[in-house]
């Protein structure tokens, strides 16, 4: 028969979130080994969860951690933003985030455990996301942001300048995360999106019976625009559209490196 008071079904509902019955029956079933309990209750508790898999998961939050001149950046998902706004939530993801930023992609294996344990209590589909690990090469400046609502983090962007100021690196990573570019220069953007462009502009210019001399000039001149839209050195800078990035940082005497984003949901 086994033998446990309320205390032992208070301090295992306390330690793991499960409901009182719950408790009651997994000290139960573990003839009142605590630890036995536990593991029984995560594993009851994982084969719930698994019927959750296929579930919407586009919530969550974003965390960047900087160790020396390299940057780790985490999405941690889940179901609501109730649960991305919960108090043992975000600073998983800043765990995370810190154990990519040292150890890299093979860090993360580690927490898996926490990630079930996370399913479990919290009763969502809940996973590690998208990741980005920015290495940069010694001297080089990393700059971060992160954009909040609600008190967490949906938007995380870091960035790596060779030259310049932690000061322009932050300025930098704030703008990246408001317009959200795919590329540092036009080389960066895969050829096969550049030439898919280009052909189905040609055809939108030949549908506006704009003359057939001019159809090179109209389209470069098209293109441009779409380059603006993913191109960071070519966007104009959010604080003075009276520059480009690439201006920006030449003044500074700086050169944009490299740099990640994840938005959350995106």
């Amino acid at each position: 028969m086994a033998e446990f008071t309320v205390k032992d079904i208070q301090a295992l509902r306390q330690e793991t979130g499960a409901g009182m019955m719950d408790a009651k029956r997994a000290l139960t079933e573990s003839d009142g080994d605590f630890d036995a309990a536990r593991k029984w209750l995560r594993e009851h508790g994982l084969a719930k969860a698994a019927g959750r898999t296929d579930r919407d998961s586009s919530e969550g939050v974003v965390a960047i951690a900087v160790a020396g001149s390299t940057a780790g950046l985490v999405e941690l998902k889940c179901e609501t933003d109730f649960v991305a706004k919960s108090d043992s939530f975000a600073p998983f993801a800043d765990e995370l985030a810190e154990a990519l930023a040292n150890g890299g992609d093979d860090a993360l294996a580690a927490f898996e455990d926490r990630v079930d344990d996370l399913k479990v209590r919290l009763k969502e589909n809940i996973s590690i996301g998208r990741t980005a690990r920015l290495e940069a090469a010694d001297g080089a400046i990393i700059g971060t942001y992160v954009h909040r609502q609600d008190g967490r983090g949906v938007n995380a962007v870091a960035v790596a300048l060779s030259g310049g100021t932690d000061e322009l690196a932050h300025d930098i990573a704030v703008h990246i995360a408001f317009t959200k570019p795919t590329a540092v220069t036009r080389d960066d953007v895969p050829a096969e999106e550049v030439a898919a462009e280009r052909a189905a502009l040609e055809d939108i210019t030949r549908a506006e019976g704009k003359p057939e001399a001019a159809m090179g000039k109209i389209v470069d001149g098209r293109l441009s625009g779409w380059f603006a839209e993913r191109v960071v050195l070519e966007q104009k800078y959010v604080k003075d559209e009276k520059q480009t990035i690439a201006k920006l940082l030449d003044a500074a005497g700086a050169e944009l490196v490299a740099f990640a984003q994840i938005v959350v949901g995106s």
